[in-house]
Order: structure tokens, then sequence, then C-alpha cells
């Protein structure tokens, strides 16, 4: 018996490859599949099944480039309806993989055809979970997502949800293994634990959501504070359900390298420039009009939440990293990428197009200035809860989700002085690019966002005491 999580981290998911006596499977694939293809390969396995725990909306699934690419049947679990050719399984059907068995587990809650797969060894002892949205480490799947357009509500799916845990899981062996799809920071759940695996015995003495007594408080619990899901995950999740184009076809429209003068020609009013350079390279110049969303951050996830589906786009990517920004693209459904800038950012320079930049400033800086500019506005892009856990007293919280909503901008006026800030620096650096796309300017980018605030905070009260002692 052999089981691999392969995990991505800015997506927060987990796919599976289990393979026993050469036969494998893999549940819940990247849309790019040359990874479980490689080590299918490697390992002289033949992948048989194509195992899906629901429609997943944080990302687009590799489920149809991979049956094709295998042949093998893509399964889902009982009441799904796809656009695609797809064995819809029953509850408690079993699949053979070598010596290993699957069984279906049905667990409506997250979505309606959510299952779990339940994998037990070769002596027929259940051995591991592999429980989708279902459960996670610390949490459940958010039971507000399947509801849209029916008249199902979101307390009926956490009731279903409940039963699913209480019948599905809760009675399983202390030890059998829980392998969940998705790890800390994912937006599927409220507030994922830390750890990518757990045990059925550990999640039912720490995960709150088990700790209910009944269902009403299960319920409860699990509905309250769930934050807005991000704005594409309704794209992705039709988007799985409906099919999609292979990834070879994206990517052969999008690997077409433009020079500076034909990059220049393709950019129309509908146009996104897409910079994924590091934030701290992309301050110090990008070509006017670019949306900055580094590849060293959670990347796909905010291209997704930020980014128009319909528009076409061109890259801006360092030199060698254009085919990863397209395929981490592509996770989330983002397809129209027209072509990227041969040589980067620094071809446009050197051709002497103009460009842009945004000043990066230090925590003390604002904090000196703030006394004294009367028309200082200090732009606080973090989270609500980041923002309600501490902040400037001068700061306004506009969240960095919010910005690409017209209705929720703010009427800044030209004499107004703009200092960004995040938590860390990634974050205030798209927003920053985001404002300047709209057409404000006079803008500055605290450089380590809250960290170093809290910290010069921190600095001030020390030298104040010191010179009052």
């Amino acid at each position: 018996m052999f089981i691999k999580q392969l995990y991505t981290g800015c997506l927060s998911e987990a796919a599976y490859y289990i393979e026993s006596e050469g036969e494998a499977a893999v549940i819940d694939p990247l849309r790019d599949i040359d990874t479980y293809l490689d080590l299918a390969n490697e390992r002289k396995a033949t992948i048989k099944y194509i195992f899906e725990t629901h429609f997943h909306a944080d990302f687009v699934s590799g489920h149809l480039d991979l049956a094709k690419a295998t042949d093998a049947p893509i399964v889902y679990g009982p009441g799904t309806t796809t656009g695609f050719e797809a064995q819809i399984a029953t509850d408690g059907q079993i699949f053979r993989i070598g010596k290993l068995t699957v069984e279906v587990l049905h667990t409506p809650g997250h979505t309606l055809e959510s299952s779990c797969y339940l994998l037990k060894d070769e002596s027929g002892k259940d051995h591991c979970i592999f429980t989708g949205d279902t459960l996670f480490v610390g949490d459940v799947g958010r039971p507000d997502l399947a509801q849209k357009g029916s008249e199902i509500t979101t307390s009926d799916l956490a009731g279903m949800l409940y039963d699913s845990l209480q019948e599905k899981i809760v009675p399983l062996a202390d030890d059998v293994i829980v392998y969940p799809a998705h790890g800390p920071g994912s937006s599927c759940g409220k507030n994922l634990g830390p750890d990518t695996y757990s045990s059925v015995g550990e999640e039912k003495q720490s995960n709150y959501a088990l700790k209910a007594t009944n269902r009403e408080e299960f319920i409860s619990a699990v509905t309250d504070g769930i934050p807005p899901p991000p704005q594409y995950f309704p794209i992705n999740a039709k988007i799985n359900k409906e099919g999609y184009d292979s990834l070879d076809e994206v990517m052969e429209k999008a690997m077409r390298p433009l020079s500076p003068k034909d990059f220049k020609k393709m950019i129309t009013d509908k146009t996104v420039i897409l910079d994924t350079r590091p934030s701290s390279t992309f301050t110090s110049g990008f070509v006017p009009g670019s949306i900055s969303i580094g590849l060293d951050g959670r990347f796909a996830e905010w291209a997704g939440s930020l980014l128009p589906f319909d528009a076409p786009m061109l890259l801006v990517a360092e030199p060698g990293k254009e085919k990863e920004s397209v395929v981490r693209l592509a996770r989330v459904g983002l397809d129209k990428v027209e072509g990227y800038l041969d040589g980067g950012y620094e071809a446009w320079q050197a051709s002497g197009e103009k460009s842009d930049l945004i000043i990066d400033v230090e925590a003390d800086e604002l904090m000196m200035d703030i006394p004294f500019d009367q028309n200082l506005i200090v732009v606080d892009v973090r989270k609500p809860a980041e923002y309600a856990d501490g902040h400037l007293k001068q700061a306004m919280n506009l969240p960095l989700s919010d910005l690409t909503d017209p209705g929720n901008m703010v009427n800044f006026e030209d004499n107004h002085n703009l200092y960004v800030h995040c938590a860390a620096g990634y974050r205030s650096v798209i927003a920053s690019s985001l404002l300047k796309r709209q057409g404000i300017h006079n803008l500055r980018n605290i450089v380590g966002g809250w960290g170093k605030i809290k910290e010069q905070e921190r600095a001030e009260i020390v030298k104040e005491t010191s010179v009052l002692n």
C-alpha cells in the first residue's frame, strides 16, 4: 500500500495518490496533471480511478484532462449531475485498487453531492478516510456555498453535515487517519488547524464542531461567523460541474512571447496586465496600469478573487516564470492569457516605454508624518477581523477583497496623501496597484505593514519612557 499527499500551499489544497499492486487512484487532482502521471510512471502503475469528493469551488480540478490521459473513469458520489461523462457511485459502493478497497460514503452538507472515500488495507481494516471538505483538521466544511439558486438554506445544509459526520465518520475507529482536501488558510472552512492530516480520534477530542452535543448546537456553531466566500468560488464550482478547455490548449495560447511593441499594441481598455513578480520588485517599476499579484504569496486565491474571468490578460513575469504563472492562473479558471512580455519588465524598460512606480516608505516615516499631515489617510487593507485585533486609530479599513467593487471605493481627493498597509506587505502592493489603476496615484506603500508599524510604536514608547526616566 502506497499513499502520498500532494499538497499545494498557495491554494491550501491536498490531492492524493493511492496505489497497490500496480493499480492507482487519484483523489481531487489539480488541473495541472503531470505530477500524477509522472508519479504513476515512476512507480510503474496504472491510474485506474479518479475520485472527486465534490464540485470544488476554490480551484479547477484536473479530472477531465487526467481522464483523457489515462482512460480512467471519473467517480463522484450520489446525487451528482455533470456536463461530462462520469460514474456516479452509490452510497456504500466498493472500488478495488490492487489489494485495497475504497468505500464511498455519501456525506452531504458542505455540498449535496459531497462524499468521502474510506480506504481499507489488504486485511480489510479501515486505514484512512479522504474527507474532502466534509471534515478538516480542527474544522468542518462551510455549509453556505451550495444553497444558492435553490430553496435549501445554510441551516439545512449544516443539519445534513451534522448527520453525515455523526452517521459516517464519528463511528469510525480512533486510529483511522483523516486526509482532508484542504489545510490552513483555506476559505472552505472558518479556521482550519495548522496540520494537513489528523485522525478520527484526534478530531473527536479537539474539533469544535465534533464537540457539539446535539444537532442544534452544531448548526449554531458552524454557521456563526462564516466570512464571505471569495468571489470566484461559484465560477470555479460551475467550471468543475460543466467542463473546461484542456490545459494544453490554454498553454498554447498563453505561452506566446511578445516584444514590448507587440505587447503595447495588444493593450485595450478591457485588457488586464498582470505582473507576477515579487511585490518588492514590482514597486520599483512596472508597466503602467499593471496589477501586481506576486507568485510569492497566495497567488491563485487573490487572482481568482480580484481579476475578471471574461477579460483578456497579458502577463509580465520574471523570465522563466511565465509557465508557472499561466498554470497557477489556470488552477482557478483564469484562462484568457493572450501572451507574455518577452524579456520581462527589463525589456519594457530597455525599449524606452513609459513606466510607473509605487513609493515604498518605512513605518517610521508614517509615524513621523501622522501628527503633522492633515491630509494623511492610512488605508488598512487587511481583513476586518485582522483590523479588529489592532490598528492605528487613524486607519480606514478597506479590505483588499473589496477593492474591485467601485461601490466600495472611497472618494479620495487629489490632496489626500494615502499610506497603504496590510500585515506584512504583500496585499498592500496589490492594493496600491489597483488604486493606481483606478487613477489614484498619491499613495505610498508601507514596507513590512502592520508588523513594522507595531515595532515602531513599541520603539516610540520605549524612547518616551527612557526620556521620562
